[in-house]
């Protein structure tokens, strides 16, 4: 339960077991076709970054043992799966996996999980503002397009996803959920 009194779901923990005792090695080759699946159907989202294109992005889900790194570079952007970040990180934004999936398709307000501590920021909060609005200019449904490359089992793996993600039936919204549905 978040300070806001909402719920924000968690990765089930039967899901964060695997994730602790399995090899992260088998994710990096998933994570590079959903990175570019996003850039192929966005080829310019980096270029929307500016200066921020060579930031590099810590991105700690709470609910999972391991997080992730982000080098949203213009020429050959990676996201790596990795036990711990590195020290040389721009930016760390950590809280539940779904948080911070909501918080980048902009199904969020930012400031409401910031201030409700639902996520929190450390860095540089340019960069960081900088990848939301890159994102958000480019209308990216992130778990839609990361699954996209799957093909006709995109729509059955998206629906999984969301499952996993989704909030209880008898929680409320995330704190900041837009009317809108856009970030604000």
């Amino acid at each position: 339960m978040s300070v806001s009194g909402s719920a924000i779901a968690r990765v089930p923990p039967v899901l964060a077991l695997a994730g602790r005792v399995l090899p992260l090695l088998p994710l990096q080759p998933l994570l590079g076709a959903c990175l570019d699946e996003i850039r192929r159907r966005h080829p310019d989202v980096f270029d929307r970054l500016g200066p921020y294109a060579d930031k590099r992005f810590g991105l700690v889900p709470t609910d999972l043992p391991f997080a992730f790194v982000l080098e949203p570079s213009r020429v050959q952007p990676r996201v790596t799966a990795v036990r711990s970040l590195p020290r040389r990180i721009d930016v760390k934004i950590t809280g539940p996996l779904a948080a911070l999936i909501a918080l980048a398709d902009g199904d969020c307000d930012g400031d409401a999980l910031f201030f409700s501590r639902d996520i929190q920021i450390e860095g540089d909060i340019e960069a960081v503002v900088a990848l939301r609005n890159a994102i958000d200019d480019a209308r990216i449904d992130v778990v839609a397009e990361s699954v996209a490359w799957l093909g006709p089992l995109s729509p059955i793996v998206e629906r999984l996803v969301r499952g996993v993600l989704a909030s209880p039936a008898t929680a409320a919204p995330p704190a900041g959920l837009a009317e809108s549905g856009r970030w604000s």
